[in-house]
């Protein structure tokens, strides 16, 4: 039997502008979270998807 998912809090990546959940990972620490992924805090400068204006 599945489990029901439940709504969790999202953001928005710095890098790459897409909206991001809420994981068990990030449990202590969700409000120092800025980036979905790895990639995206290694690419942190490069803004190459969305350029901030």
């Amino acid at each position: 039997m599945a489990h029901k998912k439940v709504h969790h809090p999202e953001k928005i990546c710095k890098t790459c502008r897409l909206p991001f959940a809420w994981r068990k990972k990030w449990e202590k620490n969700w409000e120092e979270v800025l980036y979905c992924g790895e990639r995206c805090k290694r690419n942190k400068n490069s803004n190459s998807k969305n350029p901030i204006k």
